[in-house]
This record gives C-alpha cells, sequence and structure tokens, in this order.
C-alpha cells in the first residue's frame, strides 16, 4: 500500500491541490480534529469544494485527529507526550472504526492524509501511519 501525506502550513489551496493533482492522489483524508482553519481555504467546506472541482474526493475522519492536548504537546514541541496521547486516542472505538476506514479507502485509491504541519515528523500523520499501516509506501507531498 502507498499513503501519501501531506501539511498545508505555508501554501495556499491551490499550491495543496496542484500537488495532490501531480501526485496522482483521489482522495484526501482530512485527519484534523478540528477541521477549521484561520488559512483562507483549509476549513472543510471550502477545501472540499476546492478539492471536488479538481476531481479529488475529500473525507472527514475526525476521530484520527489529535486531542487538544495532544495538539498542546505538539505546538510546545514535545513530540514524546504528543505520541503518548495519540497513541491514547486511537484506542477509542470511533478511532478504530476510521482507522479501519482509512485503510479500506487507502487500498482502493491513491490516498493523501492531510493535517496543518507541513513537517511530517512534528505531526500525528506519522503516528497514525506507524500505527496503522506500518508496512506502507510513505511519500510526503511538502517535505
Amino acid at each position: 500500500m502507498r499513503i501519501f501525506t501531506i501539511g498545508y502550513e505555508k501554501a495556499t489551496q491551490a499550491e495543496l491541490i496542484a500537488r495532490l493533482a501531480a501526485a496522482g492522489v483521489t482522495l484526501l483524508a482530512d485527519i484534523r480534529a478540528v477541521p477549521l482553519s484561520r488559512r483562507p481555504g483549509f476549513s472543510k467546506n471550502i477545501l472540499a469544494a476546492g478539492l471536488r472541482q479538481a476531481g479529488i474526493e475529500y473525507i472527514g475522519l475526525k476521530a484520527l485527529g489529535t486531542p487538544p492536548e495532544g495538539r498542546e504537546a505538539a505546538r510546545k514541541g514535545n513530540h514524546a507526550k504528543l505520541e503518548q496521547i495519540y497513541a491514547g486516542q486511537l484506542e477509542l472505538p470511533e478511532a478504530m472504526a476510521a482507522a479501519a476506514r482509512l485503510i479500506d479507502l487507502a487500498t482502493n485509491s491513491p490516498t493523501a492524509l492531510l493535517c496543518f504541519e507541513r513537517d511530517p515528523a512534528t505531526c500525528h500523520r506519522s503516528l497514525l501511519i506507524d500505527a496503522i499501516m506500518p508496512e506502507a509506501e510513505v511519500i510526503h507531498l511538502f517535505p
């Protein structure tokens, strides 16, 4: 399985969509717990509309997002705490169901995981992949 990741930090919606399209991504899985953004073009409905115009599907998987205390740890650069908190999040029944759905979708369509952080090493995207798709080929679209 191949999985793409992308963070929209420092990007415009047009740049993000162009990068997804160039990679052949047909499904964007938004794994933000809060799919809203102060950055223009990245709140759920506006982003979904822009993706749709480019022929890319959008799915929101909020259960795979980071809870508030995990986002705070990430902002403070405490990756160990983020890992601990996010591991607990992935044990929740709704997160397990969303993870199973994501695996099924990614098996059938070129899929990218979306979150804010540009650097996947500081984001829960990498933690999610390690936990549920450890054998996947990972391609970070904004390295």
